[in-house]
């Protein structure tokens, strides 16, 4: 994703994923760490941003009394 091309959000998260495993496994130079975890830390900056984006566009269906479907903001849920 450093190439600056988008990536899909699986895409990250696999990629981050894979950060994780090479840290955990400690073979890594001081160096190497250092720029996979600067990575990571990026990638998750960019997923973090990314669900932002999608939880703004997710709305909730829900039901009213009378039994009819209502949209309502994801941001603003209804009071049971």
């Amino acid at each position: 994703m450093s190439s600056g091309t988008l990536h899909s959000f699986e895409e990250s998260m696999r990629e981050l994923e894979e950060i994780v495993r090479r840290l955990e496994r400690g073979e890594m130079s001081l160096e190497e760490a250092l720029a996979a975890f600067e990575e990571g830390i990026r990638l998750v900056k960019a997923l973090n941003e990314r669900l932002t984006e999608v939880e703004a566009r997710v709305e909730v269906l829900t039901r009213s009394e009378s039994g009819d479907l209502k949209v309502s903001p994801l941001s603003s849920p209804s009071k049971e």
